[in-house]
């Protein structure tokens, strides 16, 4: 399909899925459209992201047979939210009842862990004026903009990582096995998404941005993992318009499966969920067969379970991937259904709703999301809920954010994809990778 590793050296990363350029084939992407759909990705991330908080972690399955209440299903949703299993017996307190958490327009969104260090890589590439980050830019950005001993939202392979950034060490060593236990949980999922997005219908370009913001903290599967939300970002802008959102999503996830090498156990899960939403049956049955393969029963090579990990390895890389496939192919490219199963599915909630409001949020554009809820919302971002050292005592605006995304595409398309910038029609002319849709 598309070469993995182009600017950088991608090292043990499946190389069978190259295919040369077309020089005679380009495309052409609205430079407005663009920013109302980068627009679009912020808002609709923070929307499902927060709607996501309050089930994160309330449902992680107790290893045997499935009881009732072992997991939510589509009739938990507005009814009472139950505690996570660090909830000591509380409910969340962001929403009495499982619903949609919004920001009227007097109101700030925080950021979380699914907003912030992409926030923070986006930041790193304007002020380093690059699109490819070096290991000493990324470790100074982690130093500069995450606390160090206070709450830091930083968990498992993040927290590693920071903490050998801290003594000095740089990625890629930071991710490494023999370094970072962690390297197999969920972390390069959530923060390395938006590199798809500055590399328009170039996934080959960005996933060489991507890799070693990935390989910072992730590795072997986790990384492919994170390598497949990527490519997913970057092929929204040549999914084919003339389709339904259901039919763009499900040709971008079949495209984007290319990367997960054959026997992980990442593809897989991918065939495996897929198959099971193709015979019809309802998304809660798929959970649950999910959860019995793949915890219980330890199928395809997935053994978190035997690793007796705290929570069963509820951060994981690998049954949060199932589950946000879960999302994506019930949710049938409709933002609101999306969120409310990814939502109900189980284990770390707010990461597969944060990562498909992202993504439809930014193929439906900041007007659609609004379209879709019939509301307006707050275009506030306080990225220092979670982070520090940004201007303006950290407080930016959806607006801003956008305008950053298209100055670091800008510089993309000129210099990494080979593209021009017809100012006069605010278009990119990008030339285009050939497609194998089989």
């Amino acid at each position: 399909m598309f070469q993995v590793c182009n600017t950088v050296s991608c090292k043990g990363v499946k190389k069978d899925i190259t295919t040369p350029l077309v020089e005679e084939s380009v495309i052409s992407i609205s430079r407005d459209k663009y920013y109302n759909q980068l627009y679009g990705f912020w808002l609709g991330q923070c929307i499902a992201n927060w709607t996501g908080l309050v089930t994160e972690m309330d449902k992680i399955g107790n290893i045997g047979e499935i009881k009732t209440g072992d997991f939510y299903t589509r009739e938990n949703w507005g009814k009472p939210d139950q505690p996570s299993i660090w909830g000591q017996g509380i409910p969340s307190d962001l929403s009495p009842t499982i619903d949609f958490v919004f920001r009227d327009p007097n109101e700030i969104w925080g950021a979380d862990d699914d907003t912030d260090i992409e926030y923070m890589y986006q930041h790193l590439l304007i002020t380093n004026e690059t699109s490819i980050l070096t290991p000493q830019q990324i470790r100074n950005g982690w130093i500069k903009h995450i606390k160090q001993e206070e709450e830091n939202f930083l968990w498992v392979s993040n927290q590693k990582a920071f903490d050998l950034m801290s003594q000095g060490v740089l990625p890629p060593e930071t991710g490494s096995p023999k370094n970072n236990e962690h390297f197999e949980m969920i972390d390069a999922q959530l923060t390395t998404e938006i590199f798809g997005l500055f590399s328009p219908a170039r996934p080959d370009v960005a996933l060489s941005m991507a890799h070693l913001p990935i390989q910072t903290i992730a590795r072997e599967e986790a990384e492919y993992i994170a390598q497949f939300y990527v490519s997913m970002h970057s092929l929204a802008s040549i999914a084919d318009s003339n389709k339904s959102l259901s039919q763009q999503l499900y040709w971008m996830a079949n495209q984007s499966k290319k990367v997960l090498p054959d026997g992980s156990y990442a593809a897989h899960m991918f065939n495996y969920t897929q198959q099971l939403y193709e015979s019809g049956i309802p998304w809660e049955q798929t959970r649950d067969s999910i959860y019995i393969r793949y915890q219980v029963n330890q199928k395809d090579g997935y053994d978190i379970t035997s690793k007796k990990l705290y929570c069963n390895g509820c951060f994981a890389a690998g049954i949060n991937f199932a589950a946000s496939l879960v999302s994506l192919f019930y949710g049938e490219g409709d933002l609101q259904k999306t969120i409310k199963i990814g939502s109900l599915t189980g284990w770390d909630s707010d990461n597969p709703t944060a990562t498909w409001g992202g993504l439809i949020g930014f193929m439906i554009g900041k007007d659609g999301v609004e379209k879709t809820f019939n509301r307006k919302f707050s275009n506030q971002f306080n990225i220092h809920r979670t982070r520090k050292n940004f201007p303006n005592n950290g407080i930016d605006s959806f607006e801003n954010m956008a305008k950053k995304g298209l100055t670091i595409t800008d510089r993309v398309v000129k210099e990494e994809l080979g593209g021009t910038i017809d100012l006069e029609k605010n278009i990119w002319i990008i030339p285009l990778i050939k497609w194998d849709d089989n």
